[in-house]
């Protein structure tokens, strides 16, 4: 059965750019992206993923890089208090 991760409070949608040599060629670079929901500033989710990538995945580790956005935050109204028209 797939476990499936749903944003919680705090949570950020995650993604990480991940470059890695080829088992076969360690000259050569090879890009994969990763997305998941997870807590910044700590990651925990990422650091299970890369750990896991270490251990079970041939193509050593290159470059991390990380870009999260807010997902679920407190609602932002701005009340207008006057309306002007410009001709």
């Amino acid at each position: 059965m797939r476990r499936t991760s749903y944003p919680v409070i705090g949570s950020r949608l995650v993604t990480a750019e991940i470059i890695y040599r080829m088992p076969d060629h360690p000259a050569l670079l090879q890009t994969f992206v990763w997305q998941n929901y997870d807590t910044a500033p700590d990651f925990p989710v990422l650091h299970r993923f890369l750990t896991f990538w270490q251990r079970s995945i041939e193509g050593r580790l290159h470059t991390v890089k990380v870009a999260c956005a807010g997902v679920i935050q407190p609602a932002e109204y701005r009340y207008v208090d006057q309306v002007f028209a410009l001709h």
